[in-house]
Parts: C-alpha cells; structure tokens; sequence
C-alpha cells in the first residue's frame, strides 16, 4: 500500500498566478501533463519552471538517443528505489529498444548481462559514480571515447536530475498511486 502524500495535488481555485503559469509551461511542452514530481514542485513554480526546462533538454535533447537517456533515467530510479519514475520511464525504455532483459535486471540490482557496448559503458560509468560518487580514469576515458565531453557531462546531468526528482517523490510520498514494488536497497 503506497504512503499518503505529503503533498498532495493543489486544487485548481487554489493555484497562484505564478503556480498557473509553471503548469501552462509544462502543459504545453513535451510532457503534455502534470504529473509525479511536478505536483509536489508546485509548491516552488519559480524552481519547478527552472528545474523542468533543465529536465526537458536532457531527456528530449541531449546527446543521447532515447533507448540510452531511459537506460540512464531507470539506473537512477533503481538506485533511489523510486517505484514512479521506474514505472512511468519503463515502457519508455522498452519503447525506445531497451531490452527487457536489461531492464528486469536492473530491476533487481543486478548488472545486466549481454548489454550493448553503449549501454554497458553508461552502466559502469553510473554504476561507479552511484558507489563510490566518483569514477575512475578508465571508466572516464572509456565514456569519453564513446560519448565526448558532452556526452559526460549530459550523462551526468540525467543522473542528477533523476536523482533529484527521486528525492522530491519519495521525500512527498508522491506515488502516482502506484504500489511498491522495487524494493529499497541497503
């Protein structure tokens, strides 16, 4: 049974001005909807229109091609244990040419097997800044080889902003109404 949200969505008569506008922002972009973390974030418009627009370029237009970016964005979710970003990003990922296999690994927080060269590169780097919040010269040069700086550094972005989305759910107990289902990790 997911928690109460803390924050639960703000009836529309109650909307600010400001609060109106941030939802006609993200309304009328990509994500065509207000949903999952953007409810509670609606208690800070200003932040929420910053953080999504950051939000919207490393989804919808970073470097990488969506099957990668959804690798990066359930990596992330895995490690936060956040059951609404993994179930709203998986049928993205698997949408987009990421194996199931792959993805029923991470699932369990295991390193998916028989990846693609890519997707193992993007797991390793993750994977080691996750563990250690850093990564190794080899890890670096091996993902700069791959993806340039650019890459690196839109890699990074994703993560932290999965990460960041990750907290703001789980501290709210912003569930979508979704039952638990990954299980917390150590």
């Amino acid at each position: 049974m997911p928690k109460p949200t803390r924050m639960p969505p703000i009836p529309d008569a109650d909307l600010s001005e400001e609060q109106r506008k941030a939802v006609a922002d993200i309304v009328s972009g990509p994500r065509k909807s207000l949903v999952g973390p953007f409810i509670p974030l609606m208690r800070s418009p200003d932040f929420m229109g910053r953080l999504q627009r950051t939000g919207e370029y490393l989804r919808f237009n970073s470097v990488f091609e969506p099957r990668l970016s959804e690798l990066a964005i359930l990596i992330t979710a895995r490690a936060w244990s956040q059951n609404f970003e993994w179930h709203h990003h998986r049928p993205i990922a698997e949408k987009a040419g990421l194996r199931a296999a792959v993805i029923d690994a991470l699932a369990v927080a295991r390193r998916p097997e028989a990846m693609a060269l890519d997707e193992a590169t993007i797991y390793d780097f993750l994977d080691e800044l996750i563990r250690t919040r850093n990564v190794s010269e080899p890890t670096y040069l091996r993902a700069k080889a791959m993806f340039g700086e650019k890459g690196i550094i839109d890699l990074i972005g994703i993560h932290g902003y999965y990460s960041l989305l990750a907290m703001v759910l789980n501290v709210t107990h912003t569930s979508g109404g979704l039952e638990p289902d990954l299980p917390a990790l150590p």
